[in-house]
């Protein structure tokens, strides 16, 4: 009982901290008067730009849809150009609360990181972004639910701990594998982790390692997305072959690991972890 009271007091102030940045949008940069007679209306249009960021504010919410995403990547890169430092906060702090508390649909957020920051430094923060995310929610499962997972899920936890004893002598390894290939979601395998007595070494640069392909190709679909104005500029000859460049890098990892494994880890017994990942 104490460790739910604790857990719930986590949740409860990191959604009020995130909630009050949210309140604190800056004003934002000055929009480009429209030509014609409607630039000649300076007033009306300070007048309207007051509403808009009562109804931008409205937007900060976390993406469900391609078109929530598109909207919200717009929005922020508007407020990007003049207040970098809060856009770079609020993003942070929502990608640390979705990981931390395994909540789903962060692969919006890798896009929209690809989408606002660009390719490189989106790569960059999407990648220690997801490890920081992760890595925090194995110290909560570690200090709150490790009773409750195991009660919850006692097969799933049995099988993993038995594939990790399996495969002590190359732990490192196996975890990369399990990253590339997961054969149980990656929420499960962080609330895991302290569960099945995976070191938080290990499971910090596993996770940032591992996940990079994934990372990587979300990032760059955000920056195609910011770049794309309609759905034949997406179909177009260079965006098929930008995509398919950016298949074979990301698959490049995943297939020297697949055969590396087959001569050192112990994968023969996976009916209960397979079964689980086609459940899901």
């Amino acid at each position: 009982m104490r460790s739910l009271v604790g857990l719930a007091v986590v949740v409860t102030a990191a959604s009020l901290y995130l909630y009050y940045l949210s309140l604190y949008l800056p004003a934002g940069p000055r929009r480009r008067p429209r030509p014609g007679p409607e630039a000649e209306h300076v007033e009306g249009g300070e007048s309207e730009r007051s509403s808009d960021t009562s109804g931008e504010l409205s937007r900060l919410k976390f993406p469900s849809d391609l078109e929530e995403l598109r909207e919200l990547a717009e929005l922020l890169q508007f407020y990007k150009k003049e207040h970098t430092g809060y856009v770079l906060l609020l993003f942070c702090s929502a990608y640390l609360y979705k990981q931390s508390f395994a909540i789903p649909g962060s692969s919006f957020l890798n896009i929209l990181a690809g989408a606002i920051f660009g390719p490189y430094e989106g790569l960059l923060l999407a990648c220690v972004l997801t490890t920081v995310g992760s890595t925090m929610c194995y110290l909560l499962s570690q200090a709150f639910g490790k009773h409750y997972i195991v009660n919850i899920f006692p097969e799933k936890v049995s099988m993993l701990q038995k594939k990790v004893e399996d495969n002590r002598d190359c732990l490192f390894f196996f975890l990369l594998f399990l990253r590339f290939f997961p054969m149980t979601p990656n929420w499960f395998l962080n609330m895991s982790a302290p569960i099945v007595n995976i070191p938080i070494t290990f499971f910090f640069c596993s996770v940032f390692i591992g996940l990079l392909p994934y990372n990587f190709i979300c990032v760059q679909t955000g920056v195609m997305l910011s770049e794309v104005s309609s759905l034949d500029d997406l179909f177009s000859w260079q965006r098929l072959l930008q995509l398919l460049a950016i298949a074979c890098v990301a698959l490049l990892p995943g297939a020297l690991i697949r055969r590396l494994s087959q001569r050192r880890l112990k994968l023969s017994v996976q009916n209960g972890l397979d079964a689980d990942k086609k459940g899901q």
